[in-house]
């Protein structure tokens, strides 16, 4: 009972905290507006008829004093020596982005979570409680249903695109990836190694007590059938949801690596950040690492590297680890994207003919 009160406790501590400071104090809001990220600010009327060699454009007032009634769009030359000003990120800057205010709270409640997850494994670690629930969990279930929300959101921004050209391309991805989880749920346990069947078969032998006696033992294949067929619409969702964030991390991340030619450190974070959650995936491909790590051959005798118990704890820590390892990598990847700008402006210099003044700050 005491247990429990704790958790209790200290979960009404950290949703009071989360309220509170979030307008003071918010991860989320730190990560995009530290000052370490600067952003380029598109130039004005006045300056870009500088460049072009044009005369200042007169006010409605006075055109309209002059008799001059139409109002004609600004152009100049796209060949023009463009150079943009640079500006740090302030808070006022990302207010205006849309989702904004989605992501700083699904960011700072991710944050919390984890916190509440920390103390209460601590908790049960140190006490060792027999009939308490982990509350930790619930916030992790809680964050896990946050994300898809999210996930969601986006999807139906795609969906209500006027173009449509985004929701031709999550569809076919979200048939190509429920293509690949049926795939992956046909191949055996000695291969990938999920635990389905097993956790299937542990919920089928507790069900079964209880659903015999009233003749409902039929409904069990159809309950694993129905559970398997969730997570394979799931997988699709998924994926379909992640289509555009990937395609767009790849291109950050070509762009991150020229920005940091000069560094090889940075290089190699932006690398192994990359190339780190195949290597997650592939620990849980049974013979390229745990049948290795446990049977680890040795001449003509095998050698047990780790136990099973040790070689789940490195999984976790696996996920821990790529996970940190992608959060030092975002500072660079957020830069990257910012530095779309600069990279429009230098291709739109290679471009003859003019263009009006107002795309080019729309672009910017």
């Amino acid at each position: 009972q005491a247990v429990m009160g704790v958790q209790v406790v200290v979960t009404l501590l950290a949703a009071s905290l989360m309220q509170k400071l979030a307008p003071h104090c918010s991860f989320a809001r730190w990560l995009l507006c530290n000052g370490s990220l600067y952003r380029y600010k598109h130039p004005s009327d006045e300056e870009l008829c500088a460049l072009a060699g044009k005369q200042r454009p007169k006010s409605k007032r006075d055109r309209r004093v002059n008799g001059v009634t139409e109002d004609k769009p600004l152009s100049v030359p796209r060949d023009i020596n463009l150079q943009l000003d640079t500006s740090p990120i302030t808070a006022v800057d990302a207010l205006v982005l849309r989702y904004f205010l989605e992501y700083q709270w699904f960011v700072d409640f991710a944050v919390y979570a984890s916190a509440v997850y920390v103390f209460s494994e601590g908790y049960f670690c140190l006490v060792s409680p027999s009939r308490e629930t982990n509350l930790g969990v619930l916030w992790c279930l809680l964050t896990v249903g946050f994300c898809l929300k999210v996930f969601f959101v986006v999807m139906r921004h795609y969906f209500r695109s006027e173009e449509g050209g985004e929701r031709s391309v999550c569809l076919s991805f979200a048939f190509l990836f429920l293509l690949l989880a049926m795939v992956a749920l046909v191949v055996r346990e000695e291969y990938l190694e999920f635990g389905l069947e097993a956790g299937l078969a542990a919920v089928t032998s507790s069900l079964e007590p209880i659903l015999k006696p009233r003749g409902w033992q039929w409904t069990l294949p159809l309950a694993k059938l129905a559970f398997k067929l969730g997570l394979v619409a799931l997988s699709s969702f998924l994926g379909a949801c992640l289509t555009f964030p990937g395609l767009r991390l790849a291109q950050t991340h070509l762009d991150a690596l020229r920005m940091a030619a000069d560094r090889p450190l940075t290089q190699l974070l932006l690398h192994l950040g990359f190339v780190a959650p195949v290597l997650v995936v592939l620990m849980w491909v049974r013979p390229l690492t745990r049948d290795f790590l446990l049977q680890a051959p040795l001449g003509k005798q095998t050698v047990q590297l780790l136990s099973d118990s040790s070689y789940d704890t490195l999984r976790l820590w696996a996920i821990v680890a790529l996970s940190l390892l992608r959060l030092l990598g975002t500072r660079h990847h957020l830069q990257a994207y910012l530095g779309l700008a600069e990279r429009w402006v230098r291709h739109l210099r290679r471009q003859a003919g003019r263009i009006p003044a107002r795309d080019i700050q729309q672009k910017v």
